[in-house]
């Protein structure tokens, strides 16, 4: 039996927490920020949780399940 390929693009754009979670940056935060108010860049700059209809999704793409 083959192994199973991660998927490249998923391995870049996501990362597992200790605690199991897996996390991604926030989109819309590299250019034209001048429109954009302080307060939805703030938000951007934490880091955003895969919900749990993604979750097994995600999974699959980084080879976890």
């Amino acid at each position: 039996m083959p192994k199973v390929k991660t998927n490249s693009s998923a391995k870049k754009r996501f990362k597992v927490t200790g605690t199991g979670e897996i996390t991604f940056q926030k989109p819309f935060k590299r250019h034209i920020l001048t429109k954009k108010s302080k307060k939805r860049k703030r938000g951007m700059r934490k880091p955003g949780i895969v919900g749990s209809t993604n979750k097994d999704f995600v999974q699959r793409l980084l080879g976890l399940k």
